[in-house]
């Protein structure tokens, strides 16, 4: 899907694909997540071309590519690359991951003892619910403890990570960030496998910052060079509002990041149109099975009272980021989603407990202007 245009005489969307097929419809919802698939965040490194090695992004990873006894560079300390890094290190000669600062990383078992205690009491629908209950709690109580707490927060993590490194200065050097646990996502390593790699040899953690590719590999800002065979560029990702799709009003383009958030999943000013973003700080799906819930219940008012047309009003005077993180991927595409207000039912909150409770119970008139036909040229405006 390329393009959708929303005809006003017609209350109709219609939808272009790259293939040049059209659609109509009477309400678009884009579930196409925010990543863009055909692309990642790649920075320009300097003398790139002189390196007598092999460059991949993980995105695309090639089938091809034989690192066994191989001398590898894992640039990034992001979720991809604390996952490589160990993953590789079983069959190459030695994983060096480089990272320009810090991340935060919390080991986690690969079992959940709760879990698989609860399949050993309950029935299966019974132990997942409770499963899924204990996940929810805990990642929630940790993301809110983290934010009012951050500095014993901080201390906990560090004090996970000496606990497997066995080396305080090699913990302050590497697993020490500038920020605060949550202004970024948390990198979770599974039984500390990031941590056993370091321990056995097999894997080593540098903070520099790149000068220059070599033909060896990769000379930083400190003088040293890093050599390598292979480099795995886990530079980050590209974000795109909903899939990418170029969206106008009666062929009237619409910037999506100049528009302001209804309820995190619809747009001001733009009729029967929604789009589905998770949480930050939580599983994905939960965000999203509420929003579905939530557009299912507007469809249905719509139904059941001859509506037509729905459409969010506009709001003045919005201006923080939907997406709340300082991670450079989320930086870098900041304009390209929309703002959200400091107030119901323009403010997202990342908080599926408090969400749980309340999507359910929303009113799906407020704020919004019905037509049973064409919808009304100006929507309300609310300040």
């Amino acid at each position: 899907m390329v393009s959708a245009d929303w005809s006003a005489a017609a209350a109709r969307w219609s939808l272009k694909t790259d293939k040049g097929e059209t659609y109509t419809a009477k309400f678009l919802y884009a579930c196409a997540g925010y990543y863009s698939y055909t692309e990642g965040y790649q920075p320009d490194f300097a003398g790139l071309s002189s390196y007598g090695g092999r460059v991949v992004h993980p995105q695309f990873w090639p089938e091809d590519l034989d690192y066994q006894g191989k001398r590898v560079v894992v640039i990034g300390s992001g979720a991809t690359a604390v996952t490589l890094v160990p993953a590789m290190a079983t069959d190459a000669a030695h994983v060096t991951m480089l990272q320009r600062s810090p991340t935060y990383v919390l080991p986690l078992p690969n079992r959940d003892g709760i879990a698989n205690l609860a399949r050993r009491l309950l029935p299966p629908n019974a132990a997942n619910r409770v499963a899924r209950g204990k996940n929810v709690l805990v990642s929630q109580l940790f993301y809110q403890v983290a934010r009012k707490r951050p500095k014993q927060v901080r201390r906990i993590l560090q004090g996970l990570a000496g606990r497997f490194l066995k080396n305080p200065g090699y913990v302050a050097e590497h697993f020490n960030p500038r920020y605060d646990p949550w202004d970024q996502r948390l990198c979770v390593i599974p039984n500390g496998d990031l941590f056993h790699s370091i321990t056995s040899g097999r894997a080593s953690v540098v903070t520099d910052h790149i000068d220059t590719f070599v033909p060896e590999g990769i000379r930083l800002k400190s003088g040293k060079v890093l050599e390598a065979d292979v480099v795995v560029s886990a530079t980050g990702l590209s974000l795109q509002a909903v899939g990418g799709i170029e969206v106008s009003l009666d062929g009237t383009p619409i910037e999506i990041g100049q528009q302001a958030a209804y309820r995190g999943m619809m747009l001001s000013g733009v009729p029967n149109f929604a789009y589905c973003i998770g949480y930050v700080n939580a599983s994905w799906t939960l965000r999203a099975d509420l929003s579905h819930r939530y557009v299912l219940k507007l469809l249905d008012h719509m139904e059941r009272h001859d509506l037509a047309v729905a459409t969010p009003a506009r709001l003045t005077g919005s201006g923080r980021p939907l997406l709340d993180l300082s991670s450079g991927y989320v930086q870098r595409a900041l304009d390209r989603f929309p703002r959200q207000g400091d107030r119901d039912p323009w403010l997202v909150r990342q908080n599926y407990l408090r969400d749980v409770l309340t999507t359910p119970r929303a009113d799906v008139t407020r704020d919004m202007t019905f037509s049973r036909s064409a919808p009304v040229p100006n929507p309300e405006v609310v300040r």
